[in-house]
């Protein structure tokens, strides 16, 4: 697996008919072999984690399979169990022809905004694979710019495309393991069980304790305009 440059200190120790609802689609890989059978071999997924949270870095992946050894059980990560997401992230990285990663901190995401952060980490981990795609299919409606290869957007990406399913595996699964690492350094605000995201418990820790710099999200509601950075 090949890394972009993290800024997160903290965390570094069958094919779907037309007419079917988005809940109804089930991840093949109709797409990607309609992109093979023009003359696109490798074919990048590309998929984010984190963009709701209060708190956390966003985590983008990008995954080429391979065609012939494609992991069985493959789904939108937020389908699967926390167990079957760790079981399955181990076979993608066993089988997969490249995967790679990128996140992007609390920081950067203030600096811009959720959408730009999710869409530059998008951009340097597809930058960053060790072998170079012939073409991506992103999760989403919006395609990151300057990619090294054409792409396209699948709405509900996650749950239409293997390829992008896988992504969205690893993004999410390692993710979860920064946040849990997180939460070795911050216990009172319960990382390890929520990720970041804006429990009832998480909430009630940042309105005890206040936000953490580096940490928590300082343009995200209900931190926004109430607490300043250190």
């Amino acid at each position: 697996m090949s890394k972009a440059p993290s800024d997160s200190p903290l965390f570094s120790k069958k094919h779907s008919k037309s007419g079917h609802k988005p809940d109804q689609f089930t991840p093949d890989y109709y797409h990607e072999q309609q992109l093979q059978a023009a003359g696109y071999k490798l074919i990048a997924g590309l998929d984010e984690a984190g963009r709701g949270p209060l708190a956390g870095p966003v985590v983008a992946a990008c995954v080429i399979l391979n065609a012939d050894n494609l992991p069985q059980g493959l789904d939108d990560s937020k389908r699967l169990s926390a167990a079957k997401r760790n079981q399955l992230f181990d076979h993608i990285m066993q089988q997969a022809v490249a995967v790679s990663l990128c996140s992007l901190c609390a920081d950067t995401i203030d600096r811009s905004n959720i959408l730009a952060a999710s869409l530059l980490a998008m951009k340097r981990c597809t930058d960053a694979l060790a072998i170079k795609p012939d073409y991506a299919l992103i999760d989403g409606n919006k395609i990151p710019e300057a990619l090294p290869c054409p792409a396209h957007t699948l709405v509900k990406g996650d749950q239409r495309s293997l390829t992008i399913a896988a992504a969205s595996i690893i993004a999410k699964v390692t993710r979860d393991r920064m946040m849990e690492r997180a939460g070795l350094v911050h216990p009172a605000y319960g990382l390890g069980k929520h990720a970041g995201y804006g429990t009832a418990a998480h909430r009630a820790a940042i309105e005890d304790l206040g936000p953490v710099n580096g940490l928590h999200r300082y343009s995200f509601a209900p931190i926004k305009g109430r607490w300043l950075k250190g």
